[in-house]
């Protein structure tokens, strides 16, 4: 971690937290606490003398780790000398299963994380439990465990939290008004056999959880997933946002994207639907010893966004000879649209499992009220392996088979792609989307990003043709009528006309992206700058390690 002056960039201080993990490396953000920030939520008295502005870093390999926002020191009245360690209560934890990738909430006087676990390895993987710590001591305030809620402490000595359940591994909200804290949950591992699941596991997978931030009790809770089969977990951090109500007051709502490319909105304080959701029926698959939701709930009231139910007219491909091995495959394989179940047959599950939409959430301008969604369009085509055939090698993290261990069937997931490494529909592989939250009805769309940077069998093209490849990053929406965004698949940071979608304004980075921009103004200066971070969009081998600042030139 390092900090840089804000008109320089020169470095001012840095920390090694000495993280290791075998997989995932990355993280997505840190928390923030100032001692003179108003608290609703105090699990103590006591107000220490060091580190009044503290960051909160989360590891890969389990630890939060306080840190002194001024000097870098950690601050070590915060657990055991600045860190808390995240595996206690949790069980086993192999390397690389259980791991902290996305930003801590700070909400009141609690540090609150919850954890991404290594799916579809086996049954009875490390807890989804989601924990608040004491900003200042680092005691923990509360924890809620979704297989026992019961349980809000740590567990009795010699038991753990509730293996296997679901987890949160996504980015949270807080609502200080009204004191809750929001979870976009995952579905309990692993994700595409569900016969086993408890009912606490089917009550919670794949759901915004409304939390008390005081206690951690269940206040509310809606699923966007029934039974989920396709991973179809919540990636994305909620919107909040007050809605003219059309009678000079507001409605608190609560906006979550989805990887099945719906878009719900509910108030924030009940969890009812404010957008109309309803319940269709969907098909029941025939693998045995599953169980089947009979229906899912569909967003009608809010834009479906890149989840149609693919036609053979819909294939695609760069060359005639790529689009009939792409009618080929699509023939082969059984479609019943976005909750198409997995069985012993080939089935095409579009959006895929990395969506529709995923961790890089939304953007508003409420001037406009406009909200700005990103989303992808990678089919997967999957289907079930019985155990007796699954390779005791088997790993899958990308794609491949997954062991699913302790059920009676691994699974085989693959890109929807043509021989030439494209994807078999029709693009756009990727859009930006401008929704008006008010009506709820779709304003513009456009394909973001070209193939300058990619193309068949990774060979780049070198041509900026706006295709629209598939993106994965934040964007960041400004007062003037801008956003920006950099998580392409070619090497750019955008600006797009926030009323119309056009782009206006590009530079090139040194490598992709998946980060969001951020915004300040220099209490020295004045001036206004925009900042991202180029690590290398996913789908590159280049990779880097840049932070890069704009800001409009000096008037003269």
């Amino acid at each position: 971690m390092l900090a840089l002056d804000v008109d320089s960039g020169k470095e001012k201080w840095r920390y090694d937290a000495k993280a290791t993990a075998p997989n995932w490396q990355r993280c997505r953000g840190l928390g923030y606490f100032e001692d003179s920030q108003d608290v609703t939520t105090s699990q103590t008295d006591a107000q220490p003398a060091a580190c009044p502005r503290r960051l909160f870093l989360p590891t890969t390999d389990a630890r939060l780790i306080a840190i002194n926002a001024d000097n870098g020191k950690a601050c070590e009245d915060f657990g055991d000398k600045g860190t808390v360690d995240l595996s206690v209560g949790m069980g086993e934890i192999k390397p690389g299963y259980y791991q902290q990738t996305s930003t801590p909430l700070v909400a009141g006087n609690v540090v609150v994380v919850g954890g991404r676990v290594a799916d579809n390895f086996s049954t009875g993987e490390p807890p989804g439990v989601v924990r608040a710590y004491d900003v200042h001591t680092g005691k923990l305030a509360w924890a809620w465990d979704p297989g026992n809620p019961d349980l809000t402490g740590l567990p009795p000595e010699g038991q753990t939290y509730t293996r296997g359940t679901p987890n949160v591994w996504s980015a949270m909200s807080y609502d200080a008004k009204l004191n809750l804290i929001y979870l976009p949950t995952g579905n309990a591992t692993p994700d595409f056999w569900a016969g086993e699941r408890t009912a606490l596991d089917d009550k919670y997978s794949s759901s915004i959880v409304a939390v008390d931030a005081t206690t951690g009790q269940v206040r509310w809770h809606f699923q966007t997933t029934h039974h989920d089969l396709w991973d179809f977990d919540l990636p994305s951090q909620p919107l909040l946002y007050d809605l003219p109500d059309g009678k000079g007051g507001t409605t608190p709502v609560l906006v979550q994207t989805s990887k099945q490319g719906m878009i719900f909105m509910l108030n924030r304080e009940t969890g009812k639907p404010v957008a109309k959701v309803e319940e269709r029926p969907v098909p029941a698959g025939n693998v045995q010893g599953e169980r089947y939701s009979p229906t899912q709930p569909y967003s009608v009231g809010m834009p479906m966004i890149g989840n149609q139910t693919l036609t053979e007219s819909d294939m695609w491909g760069a060359t005639p000879v790529d689009l009939l091995l792409c009618r080929i495959q699509f023939k082969e394989m059984r479609h019943q649209g976005v909750f198409t179940p997995p069985g012993l047959d080939r089935s095409l599950q579009f959006p895929g499992s990395l969506g529709g939409m995923n961790w890089g959430s939304v953007s508003v301008d409420p001037n406009n009220g406009l909200m700005f969604v990103n989303d992808m369009r990678l089919g997967l085509a999957n289907y079930m392996v019985p155990r007796a055939s699954v390779a005791k090698d088997a790993s899958g993290i990308e794609m491949g088979i997954v062991p699913m261990d302790g059920t009676p069937f691994g699974a085989m997931r693959e890109r929807f792609l043509s021989p030439l490494g494209i994807p078999c529909q029709k693009p756009p592989f990727g859009t930006m989307s401008a929704v008006d939250l008010k009506s709820g009805k779709l304003v513009w769309q456009v394909p973001v990003g070209t193939v300058e940077d990619t193309g068949p069998l990774g060979i780049r093209m070198h041509m900026p043709i706006p295709i629209g490849m598939p993106p994965l990053g934040a964007s960041l929406s400004t007062q003037s009528g801008l956003l920006f965004f950099a998580g392409t698949q070619d090497f750019y940071l955008r600006a797009f006309d926030t009323a119309t979608g056009k782009e206006i304004w590009k530079d090139r980075l040194p490598v992709g992206s998946q980060s969001g921009p951020m915004t300040y103004v220099s209490p020295k200066t004045g001036k206004q700058y925009i900042v991202i971070n180029a690590g290398g969009a996913r789908q590159s081998p280049d990779r880097g390690d840049y932070v890069i600042a704009y800001a409009l030139p000096d008037k003269k």
